[in-house]
């Protein structure tokens, strides 16, 4: 197989773009008397989830957003959760808000997901919104899908008439990518293909795209043999053993393809980015400015 050695595309310049973009907008609602307020929800007391929501409330505080947090118990039920939803619902200081997964095996997280204002929504999951991205209509968008778009155009990747390939089905990743990729406009309007483990033959899927997104969840699945030498590789799929992350593209992959995310720096700043666009914009349409 012909050996090409790949450029990184970095998720971190990216995200940076996104908060500059966002800082003037941000001044805005504050000067308008509407501060952003970005809530947050996370039920029992895992390290890891805990360190996610702390990051996103210091990310918060930076920008200049309010960030209100219910932390529940872990023994907390799912009427106690429900209220809290409801709560946020109802709090005029909380215009975006999300809930911390992975939730207890008591807690039903699509079952609270429903509970949810759809226009609080930030991680763009609630069925309302899926479907409103489905019809291209506004309201917040998937975090990661919404910033793999935005890395592929940032880095100058070519998506619009080109085929692209997403292993991996999920309702959080591969089904609202292909959904994103397939609109009309610049950054978007690709031939999508969405295949999955259980496609036998899925490799013969991937080999022909021109794109290829990792989206499945198995460590390692997406091997140098599965893609064309020069195709652009994106790993958005990870498991967590511990505090251990695997990602579905095996590091080979970087000798074969054109470009590709790094292990680490990837999706993930893009994400996070995605996410307080989608808190502001929830503000901005609250405040009138939208």
């Amino acid at each position: 197989m012909l050996a090409v050695t790949a450029r990184l595309l970095p998720g971190a310049p990216v995200a940076q773009a996104v908060f500059a973009a966002l800082a003037p907008r941000i001044a805005a609602l504050v000067e308008s008397g509407h501060r952003p307020g970005l809530g947050t929800m996370l039920v029992g007391g895992d390290s890891a989830s805990g360190g996610y929501v702390q990051m996103k409330m210091a990310k918060a505080a930076e920008l200049g957003l309010t960030s209100p947090h219910r932390q529940l118990p872990d023994d907390a039920t799912q009427a106690d959760l429900v209220r809290a939803v409801r709560e946020m619902n109802d709090d005029p200081t909380v215009d975006a808000m999300l809930l911390q997964h992975p939730t207890p095996p008591q807690i039903d997280f699509e079952a609270a997901l429903l509970e949810m204002d759809p226009d609080k929504d930030v991680d763009g999951l609630h069925p309302v919104n899926l479907g409103r991205l489905a019809l291209g209509m506004p309201g917040p968008v998937p975090c990661t899908p919404a910033g793999i778009e935005a890395l592929l155009a940032h880095h100058g990747i070519q998506v619009a008439g080109r085929e692209v390939c997403i292993l991996g089905r999920g309702t959080t990743l591969g089904r609202p990518l292909a959904l994103l990729l397939t609109q009309k406009r610049p950054t978007a309007n690709a031939a999508v293909t969405v295949v999955h483990t259980g496609v036998p033959d899925w490799a013969d899927y991937t080999r022909r795209a021109s794109i290829v997104v990792a989206a499945a969840g198995v460590p390692g699945i997406l091997r140098p043999e599965h893609i064309t030498p020069g195709a652009t590789v994106v790993g958005g799929g990870v498991r967590y053993e511990g505090r251990r992350l695997l990602p579905d593209v095996d590091e080979a992959c970087n000798e074969v393809a054109g470009a590709i995310t790094p292990r680490v720096g990837g999706v993930g700043p893009t994400t996070v980015a995605m996410l307080f666009r989608n808190c502001v914009e929830a503000a901005e349409r609250r405040a009138g400015l939208r």
